[in-house]
Order: C-alpha cells, then sequence, then structure tokens
C-alpha cells in the first residue's frame, strides 16, 4: 500500500501511531466539480474499515437521488463493512417531523431546517456517533450566514474521540479553511456546460 512521506516532523511529544491516527477536518471547496463525488469516494474507504458513517446533506433538495446515496445505502446494509445513517435537509431530516406551514418564507425554513441539522450534527459528535461525519454542501449555510462559524470551528476543534468529518461546498469561509487539517480547492478549467450540454445520468447523479 502507498504511503506518503511527510516533508516536516513536528517537535509535538505524538509518537508516529498517534499522529498517523489524529482525528482530520477535511474541506472540499471550490467551483470545479468533484467535491461531494471526492467525499463520498472517501466514505467508502471508511465502509471498507468498518467505520460507521453519518452523510448529512445540507441544501439539496429531497428529489435529488444522487447514485451515491442508493450505493452506500446499500453498503451499510450488508453487514460487510460500516453502517451508514443518510440524512437530508429537504426531507426535514430524519430526526424531526417535517416543518409545516407556519407563514414562514422558503428562506426562513430553510435557515431553520440548516440550524436543526447542525444541532443533530453536534449531538453526534458529543456522543461519538460516527466514525466519519460527510457534512456534503455545509460551506453553503457557514458563507449564507446561517449558521455561526466560530461555533463550528469550536466544536470541531473540541469533538471527543477519533472522529474524521469532511465538508463540501463553495465559497467555505477562511476560518474553517484555517481550523481544517486538509483542503482542496476544486478548480473549474473546463465543464460540457459551458457547451450548453445538460447534466447526465451516472455522471451528475
Amino acid at each position: 500500500m502507498p504511503q506518503g512521506q511527510p516533508s516536516v516532523v513536528p517537535d509535538d511529544g505524538l509518537t508516529t501511531r498517534q499522529r498517523r491516527n489524529r482525528p482530520l477536518v477535511l474541506v472540499h471547496t471550490g467551483t470545479g466539480k468533484g467535491k461531494s463525488t471526492a467525499a463520498f469516494g472517501l466514505a467508502l474507504r471508511a465502509w471498507t474499515q468498518g467505520w460507521p458513517i453519518g452523510v448529512f446533506q445540507f441544501v439539496k433538495s429531497a428529489k435529488w437521488r444522487v447514485g451515491e446515496e442508493n450505493a452506500l445505502k446499500v453498503l451499510g446494509a450488508s453487514g460487510e463493512g460500516g453502517t451508514v445513517a443518510w440524512h437530508k435537509m429537504g426531507e426535514g431530516w430524519s430526526w424531526i417531523q417535517r416543518a409545516g406551514d407556519d407563514g414562514a418564507s422558503a428562506q426562513q425554513t430553510n435557515e431553520w431546517k440548516a440550524r436543526e441539522g447542525w444541532e443533530q450534527v453536534k449531538r453526534d459528535l458529543a456522543a461519538e456517533t460516527y466514525r466519519l461525519y460527510v457534512l456534503d454542501e455545509f460551506a453553503y449555510p457557514l458563507h449564507w450566514g446561517w449558521i455561526d462559524t466560530d461555533e463550528v470551528v469550536a466544536v470541531l476543534r473540541d469533538r471527543p474521540g477519533t472522529q474524521h468529518v469532511v465538508i463540501t461546498g463553495r465559497n467555505a469561509p477562511q476560518a474553517l479553511l484555517d481550523c481544517a487539517d486538509l483542503v482542496t480547492d476544486m478548480t473549474k478549467v473546463k465543464h460540457p456546460m459551458d457547451a450548453g450540454q445538460k447534466g447526465q445520468k451516472g455522471i451528475e447523479w
């Protein structure tokens, strides 16, 4: 198995094993395609290791059936690897009742749902429910100010145990990038949509 060699080994008193097993915060941001795809690929690796996985899809509509959702749910139920719990904001999340029509605007409702999703993530982090958290499109509610970035950074910094968190979405706030262990900026060089081609099955979903 290929193993990368660090260019610098800090004098932090940790053993190689301790440093290798340190929990990570990963951020996939930028204007290019592939941020969520890369995060779900990481989830496949985590499933192979037998890790419990929690996927929280912020922003995306419940009507969008991404291929990775079906695949990871089947794998999670197979009993051969880790478990997979999949939650969508567009479905009102799985732990709260669907918000009723109380006269609130669509944006207010979405803000409330996003905050509820983050509150559940906080509870799961405190309980060490999962080994890998995929917070898909979570950078958006941070960028829009729906969720306080400083609070997110503090919760991630102080999370217990060995819990890895990967966050995707454009315009990730600088404070989140600063606290992350790995940041990948997906830059678009060329895209079929530039030539007028719409998304297609097997590629976009």
